[in-house]
């Protein structure tokens, strides 16, 4: 399998470790099986460098309650750095249905990786915005289509953030429209580099941003959205002597069991309109 795979006990000992686990990981099977993966040999972080394998692990969660658990987090190589990885655990049951263990399967869910595997110049140049060299329109529609397949076969939750930026013809018409180039390369780098790994952000027109999340919790999702605007509202473009800043008005929808994708963008729509009626740089939840 190209996917890292191993597999634990219920004392989470580890009993199996692929290949592919050698290669994305640097620790050879022969200095892994037998070990407990609580002992934190990948000692797996979420981007706050908390620590999970104590307290979030999915191995610990599918073998308490049978069910399918997804983490997204960064692993420790052999060699001292941090790898992203997408991990899904399941549990392994005996012909009597009682848990025995569990399996997890893991890939390296690096954003340049994943751009340079799937991605040639030509598709780059069909599924990027030309201005910001973030996902354009097209893209976000296909990541959505592939959301929603995810959901459809596996249940895995994700949801959409849709941010407009307040009061944008003003800039243009106080400034130019060069400036508010600026100002929309600006607010695209701000949202690509505080999502988190897995997310999709893209530009779905004029100053109009989609930021396609995997969801957990509807904190969670609202917190990525307020932390998105509160950077953008902290930052500005420089033109000359003045600082040129903006705010955000956002809306969050978390995607219902086979809802349409269009659908769900237009509730998230909907909900970014009522952050502009109660006052802009705001987000509503859907």
């Amino acid at each position: 399998m190209s996917e890292a795979v191993y597999v634990v006990d219920r004392q989470r000992r580890v009993t199996y470790w692929n290949p592919a686990a050698e290669r994305l990981t640097g620790y050879p099977a022969d200095q892994v099986v037998g070990r407990c993966c609580r002992d934190g040999i990948l000692n797996h972080v979420d981007h706050e460098g908390t620590s999970l394998c104590k307290s979030r692990c999915p191995l610990l969660a599918t073998i308490g309650d049978g069910q399918p658990h997804d983490m997204l987090a960064f692993l420790h190589h052999r060699d001292g750095h941090r790898v992203p990885v997408a991990a899904r655990a399941a549990a392994l049951a005996d012909p009597d249905g009682n848990i025995t263990g569990a399996v997890e399967v893991f890939h390296d869910d690096s954003r340049n990786k994943m751009l340079k595997d799937r991605l040639d110049d030509v598709q780059r140049q069909a599924l990027t915005d030309a201005l910001t060299g973030i996902a354009n329109r097209r893209m976000l529609t296909q990541v959505l289509r592939q959301r929603r397949g995810d959901q459809v076969r596996y249940g895995y939750a994700y949801a959409v953030l849709f941010a407009d930026i307040d009061h944008f013809k003003q800039v243009n018409d106080t400034y130019n429209h060069d400036v508010g180039d600026r100002v929309l390369q600006m607010v695209s780098a701000t949202l690509r580099d505080c999502t988190r790994t897995g997310d999709t952000v893209g530009r779905w027109g004029g100053e109009e941003f989609l930021v396609v999340a995997t969801a957990g919790e509807a904190d969670q999702v609202l917190n990525l959205a307020e932390r998105a605007r509160h950077l953008v509202a902290s930052t500005w473009a420089q033109n000359g002597a003045d600082r040129v800043a903006v705010t955000l008005s956002i809306g969050v929808a978390l995607a219902r069991p086979g809802e349409a994708t269009d659908e769900l963008v237009r509730r998230a729509d909907m909900a970014m309109l009522a952050a502009k009626t109660k006052g802009r740089n705001r987000t509503v939840l859907a």
